[in-house]
């Protein structure tokens, strides 16, 4: 039973958990994650939870290493996929600068529908064209670095999808980042806030980069900014969609 299972949720529906991923944690004896994933989780009272902050996954990725030396099989729990943004990388990390037997320990990394493509299919096929996922957060990495990638990416023509947009420890990173687009792209580009989306709290809102206000976005919002190729599609209903072209313009 010795083994670690890193197993992507999905985006909060149900019905958009894979079977694959139901299967992985029917085996689990220990579930660990961050506290509202692991409370996702439904599984027996004999399954032992360990939830955690959301800043200590190379401490949770240890804990689970250390479960597993002692025989039980480990279900590491993320949103979304595990290997976006998530705790698939902070485990092989880890495993890297752990212990030489570490390496030897039977690891099977479990795919979930990521957010991204949560919200896109939502919305149309917003990434029909050639994107770029990122993350807003700077804890990691220098807000310079994210500045820097936010222009390439707009200035290659990538539909751009961010992560970790805004919380109350960091309220400004987004608008700063709107402001480093509308450097480089037309302010007629659609922006799509999608928050919590296939659970009951969803909100859609769908706008443009001139008029995107940062205030109507928090942690659980995927953000998306189109390229000059992102097409709105208005509907007799008052909705739209969003795709983008698959054609490209030599």
């Amino acid at each position: 039973m010795s083994r670690i299972f890193v197993i992507g949720l999905g985006p909060g529906n149900p019905d958009q958990q894979t079977p694959e991923a139901r299967s992985a944690l029917s085996l689990a004896t220990d579930v660990i994650g961050y506290g509202p994933y692991v409370d996702r989780v439904d599984l027996p009272e004999t399954v032992v939870r360990h939830p955690s902050d959301n800043r200590v996954e190379l401490d949770r990725a240890r804990h689970a290493l250390e479960l597993a030396e002692q025989g039980r099989c480990v279900a590491i729990v993320s949103g979304g996929d595990a290997g976006v943004f998530g705790m698939a990388s902070a485990l092989f990390e880890a495993i890297d600068q752990g212990p030489e037997h570490w390496r030897a320990t039977d690891v099977t990394v479990v795919p979930g529908v990521s957010a991204v493509l949560a919200a896109a299919a939502r919305i149309g096929a917003p990434l029909g064209g050639d994107f770029c996922v990122m993350s807003l957060s700077d804890n990691l990495k220098p807000w310079g670095v994210v500045c820097r990638r936010l222009k390439l990416a707009a200035e290659a023509g990538f539909v751009i999808a961010l992560y970790n947009p805004r919380s109350k420890a960091r309220p400004w990173q987004l608008g700063e980042a709107l402001d480093v687009l509308r450097k480089s792209l037309p302010g007629t580009v659609p922006v799509a806030f999608a928050r919590a989306i296939g659970r009951p709290d969803e909100r859609l809102v769908l706008t443009d980069l001139t008029h995107a206000d940062p205030k109507l976005v928090d942690m659980s919002t995927l953000v998306l900014i189109g390229s000059e190729l992102t097409r709105k599609i208005d509907r007799p209903q008052g909705d739209a969609w969003l795709y983008t072209s698959r054609s490209v313009p030599s």
